[in-house]
């Protein structure tokens, strides 16, 4: 037997007996591989594509320590506790634990009683602690998050700049970067950074077909929210806010109109942060309303829908927050409310920011605009992100966004309006804003157009018989195409190159109007498929169980058993130990643990429903 064939029966029985899977998803096998061969890796996987699995099972099967590199306590409590309940040897060092449970992890390291330790960035490059590292057996290093080591990455931390000494202090230890975003120039980046050797660059599918995309201009925005939000009762979600102020007044709007709810953002206590997060991962609060600052730790695998009140800042920024719904790979809705102005927000943020150098700041507009087109744009959903990510996506239709359920119309005469509204921006002399346009094309009495004279241009009123907020819409529509751009800063329109080939009718741009009848049909049909089999009732009286043991043991429900899981029970209906092992995510450990627990409540579920 060859020694790979070895390595992949140790594997495949470690991922068996702790995590209760017996098949890899994609590129598993192969970074796995990397990491007890001794070969450093770069491995981009998508949210929920197994990257963590990547580099813990082979700390399991290596003979010494693996330590891991990872960026937030939250993140390192939450992995370490669901390692744990796996009955794998993992701790963490951070600044929340008390001297003596610092101790008690020193001591483990001392005695060789570890498989993982999850550490800062700052903690490993520091002297001391390295002096310590040397004096064990280091199998494997595993950075997460990799992408914060590059500056071209959308969360660039300087302290993981410093982890390029790694490779010096421990020559003979293979490094493993992991992150779920990262552009080719940012893959290359990291591997530059942290002087990896030779490394296999493993890049997975940035697509996320579970997840069903929906782009939608910003409307009554709690009315919007709360349309979403209502078809998931009981269910987790994440609603994100740019400013901390729409934060706190959205949470409370919610709150008032009954819904358990908490607000997360950086002018918040510590403590207040921390009772937030730890409210939604123990399910005592269905909703965090937050700014960006919330999600990065977050291991939580049943949220299942991501609301974004306001654009992001970029793509990467979307793909990752938007990628924290549907981890368990079960059907989960993103839905993105915009509005011309977040351009203008993030375009303000951006140019002030204190660390900013002319390159940062062209790198982060040319991302804005990325951004903004995906808003205003026609495509895919998932053709757009993938293809920003360097990749294809085969399907002709991906069924999952709003562009290919044909929640949209396009107007048959885009043209007409195209030069309308191109005309107007010409006839005010390339000096206003979109809402003024908008204004002026709808015949507004607004005191400043009477007073500029803009209610006598030949294209006042043009568009009267729309309203301003669909016209406003067709002006983002046709600047996220490139017809127009926004100048200065102010955001004055002003007509491009390209726009001159619509207005000379050389090209036709495409302008959308929303059709919402289409949107149920669609959202049903596709979450009726993932059901399928699966006794509904049942699955919420395990969901019941699951919360009554997590509040025992003082853990997250999604550690004892994610939705899928359950799911499975309630579909198969294990009776014995041989048919529970064959529920996706229930090792041997789960099995002992769990099992009986589980499959007592199925036996009673069964006799009272007969």
């Amino acid at each position: 037997m060859t020694d790979n064939v070895r390595q992949l029966g140790k594997i495949k029985s470690a991922l068996s007996k702790y995590w209760g899977y017996n098949s890899f998803r994609p590129l598993q096998e192969e970074a796995m591989h990397c990491a007890v061969t001794g070969r450093d890796s770069v491995v981009v996987l998508p949210t929920g594509g197994g990257k963590s699995l990547c580099f813990q099972v082979p700390a399991v099967i290596g003979e010494g320590l693996t330590v891991v590199v990872s960026p937030l306590i939250s993140l390192m409590k939450d992995q370490v506790d669901a390692l744990v309940d796996c009955g794998v040897a993992a701790a963490r060092l951070d600044s929340s634990l008390m001297t003596h449970e610092q101790d008690r992890v020193f001591e483990m390291i001392a005695s060789n009683r570890l498989k993982l330790l999850y550490i800062s960035p700052e903690r490993i490059v520091s002297e001391w602690f390295l002096n310590i590292l040397c004096g064990c057996k280091i199998s494997f290093i595993a950075v997460d998050e990799a992408h914060c080591v590059s500056m071209w990455g959308h969360d660039f931390r300087p302290e993981y700049r410093q982890l390029g000494r790694l490779k010096q202090r421990f020559p003979g230890v293979c490094i493993g970067a992991y992150t779920a975003t990262a552009t080719a120039v940012v893959r290359q980046d990291i591997a530059a950074q942290l002087n990896l050797t030779d490394p296999a660059m493993l890049t997975g599918s940035f697509d996320r077909p579970n997840l069903i995309y929906r782009v939608k201009p910003r409307g009554n925005i709690l009315k919007q929210v709360r349309s979403v939000v209502d078809r998931h009762k009981n269910e987790s979600g994440i609603i994100y806010c740019i400013r901390r102020k729409d934060v706190d007044s959205l949470c409370d709007s919610l709150q008032s109109a009954g819904y358990r709810a908490a607000g997360y953002h950086a002018g918040m206590k510590d403590h207040q942060r921390k009772l937030s997060q730890d409210l939604f991962i123990t399910e005592k609060v269905d909703i965090v309303v937050a700014t960006i600052a919330f999600g990065m730790g977050i291991d939580k695998s049943n949220v299942r829908y991501v609301i974004h009140t306001g654009m992001p800042k970029s793509l990467e920024n979307y793909q990752q927050e938007s990628g924290r719904a549907g981890r368990d790979g079960l059907e989960a809705e993103c839905w993105l409310f915009y509005s011309g102005g977040d351009y203008g927000v993030w375009k303000s943020i951006i140019s002030n920011s204190e660390n900013s150098t002319p390159q940062s700041t062209e790198a982060a507009m040319e991302k804005l605009t990325g951004i903004y087109s995906y808003c205003t744009g026609d495509t895919c959903r998932h053709r757009n992100l993938v293809e920003y990510f360097g990749q294809t996506l085969k399907a002709g239709s991906c069924s999952a966004c709003d562009i290919c359920l044909d929640e949209y119309d396009a107007i048959e005469d885009a043209l007409i309006i195209g030069q309308k509204i191109l005309s107007c921006i010409m006839r005010v002399e390339q000096r206003f804003g979109g809402g003024y346009v908008a204004s002026v094309l709808a015949g507004s009495k607004d005191k400043r157009i009477i007073e500029n004279g803009h209610d006598r241009l030949s294209t006042y009123s043009l568009l009267a018989e729309y309203q301003i907020k669909t016209i406003r819409g067709w002006i983002e529509q046709l600047t996220g195409q490139g017809y127009i751009e926004k100048c200065g800063e102010f955001n004055v329109l002003a007509v491009t190159k390209k726009g001159w080939n619509v207005l000379r009718g050389e090209e036709t741009p495409r302008l959308l109007k929303p059709t919402m009848q289409k949107e149920k049909i669609q959202k049903a049909r596709i979450a009726s498929s993932s059901w399928q089999d699966v006794d509904r009732s049942l699955f919420e009286h395990l969901r019941k169980l699951r919360a009554e043991i997590a509040a025992t043991r003082r853990i997250p429900a999604y550690i004892i058993f994610g939705d899928t899981s359950l799911r499975d029970m309630a579909r198969i209906m294990p009776a014995s130990d041989e048919e529970f092992l064959q529920v996706n995510g229930a090792g041997r450990k789960k099995l002992k643990k769990y099992g009986k627990m589980f499959m007592r409540a199925i036996e009673e579920y069964q006799q009272n429903h007969t």
